[in-house]
Formats: C-alpha cells, sequence, structure tokens
C-alpha cells in the first residue's frame, strides 16, 4: 500500500511545500500540475522537469529542501484516512502481510507512520530510491510481494496516484485507487480496479470476503 495520499492526506502540504521551494525562484504550482506531473512521481523525475537547466546535484538538494519544508509541516499527531486503524488491525488479526510502498523519502516515511502510529503493523517498508526502479515502474509492488510471500493473484493495492496505480495494477495486484485529486475516470484509466472512498469501503470489504472465502462482521 501507498503512504502519501492514501493512509492520510498529505497533498495540501507537499503542494504547499513545493510552492515554499519555487517562490524563490519567482514561480508557482497549481492544483492541476501537481496532480498531473508530481503525485506519485520520484523527486528525480520532478525535479527533473522543475529544473531542467540543474545538474544532478542541484537537483538533488532542491529534493532535499522540498522534503525539509514538507516535514516542517508535519507537526502532532496525524489524521489516518477513514477506517484505516480497523482495516490494518483487521490483517494483522488475520495474519496478512502488511507493506510500505512509497516513493517518498525515508525519513518522511517513518514521520508519517510513526505520527499515524501504524509503525509496528507494517511487515516492510519498500522506498522507491532506495530500490533498482521506482513507481511507476511494477518493480516495487512485486518486490513487496515476493518479501510478503503473497501471490499477486491473492495481493490487494492501495494508490491514489497514477504512477502508483500503474506500478501496482501492472504487477498483477488487485488496485484500490483512493478517492483524490487525481479523479475517478483518471484512477480507473491508469489501471485501478476500483475507487474507494476510504478504508471503510463496503467494496473493499466485499473483496476481502470474496479473498478468504467467508463473511466479515464489523
Amino acid at each position: 500500500m501507498d503512504l502519501d495520499g492514501t493512509l492520510i492526506d498529505t497533498d495540501p502540504l507537499h503542494l504547499e511545500a513545493f510552492r515554499r521551494l519555487l517562490a524563490p525562484h519567482g514561480r508557482s504550482m497549481d492544483e492541476e500540475y501537481y496532480t498531473t506531473n508530481v503525485m506519485g512521481s520520484s523527486n528525480d523525475a520532478i525535479m527533473s522537469a522543475l529544473f531542467p537547466e540543474a545538474d544532478a546535484a542541484e537537483r538533488r538538494a532542491l529534493g532535499e529542501r522540498k522534503e525539509v519544508l514538507f516535514r516542517e509541516q508535519l507537526t502532532g499527531p496525524l489524521d489516518p484516512k477513514r477506517g484505516l486503524g480497523a482495516f490494518l488491525a483487521f490483517a494483522r488479526e488475520n495474519g496478512f502481510g502488511i507493506a510500505v510502498v512509497t516513493n517518498a523519502p525515508r525519513d518522511n516515511a517513518t514521520m508519517m507512520l510513526d505520527g499515524l502510529g501504524v509503525s509496528d503493523l507494517m511487515d516492510h517498508v519498500l522506498i522507491g530510491d532506495e530500490l533498482p526502479r521506482s513507481k511507476p515502474d511494477p518493480y516495487p509492488y512485486a518486490e513487496a510481494a515476493r518479501r510478503l510471500g503473497v501471490d499477486m493473484s491473492r495481493a490487494l493495492a492501495f494508490e491514489d496516484s497514477g504512477p502508483g496505480i500503474r506500478s501496482a495494477s501492472s504487477a498483477g495486484a488487485y488496485t484500490f485507487a483512493l478517492e483524490s485529486a487525481l479523479g475517478r475516470e483518471r484512477a480507473l484509466a491508469s489501471g485501478a480496479s476500483e475507487v474507494i472512498a476510504d478504508f471503510a469501503a463496503p467494496a473493499l470489504w466485499r473483496k476481502i470476503e470474496a479473498l478468504t472465502g467467508r463473511e466479515i462482521v464489523r
């Protein structure tokens, strides 16, 4: 499962961080650019598009600065997407493996998972920059399934961005898209199996019942 925008609504914080990063350069970023070109992408790809004149070291420094600006906004306990706690508790109680697959830097991921109070529930946290290939390549989700010992035909993925949805669906996972600025039509066009509002969505629990072959009382 993805982290940013999927377990917690962080898109407004990321957009604000980009605006603060770009302001000294006399530039800004609107929601449409963020949704289309930034959501779910790696920092290297984002900074290459925003600062094509910069060399690799400069782009890396800009990316690191943006993440500092993002983390400065992560204060206090964080609010998870509705139903997340119950879903993770169910997964743990029933022996389902859980892996976070994210393009976020590890410092961001650790801060968010700790802020949500769910770090101990995760079996693996896969960071795009630490892998041979990141989203939208299918490798991160295929690797998550390998580490969990799960056949992709029985794997569920949760994403909110085009690159993330493409990564999960092309790896073979049944992919739930969480409602986001991406929109239902673009999520389905990217390869989402279904679009749900949150982790309390009846469609999610019907799919779990189909996979487990038993009725789930919540």
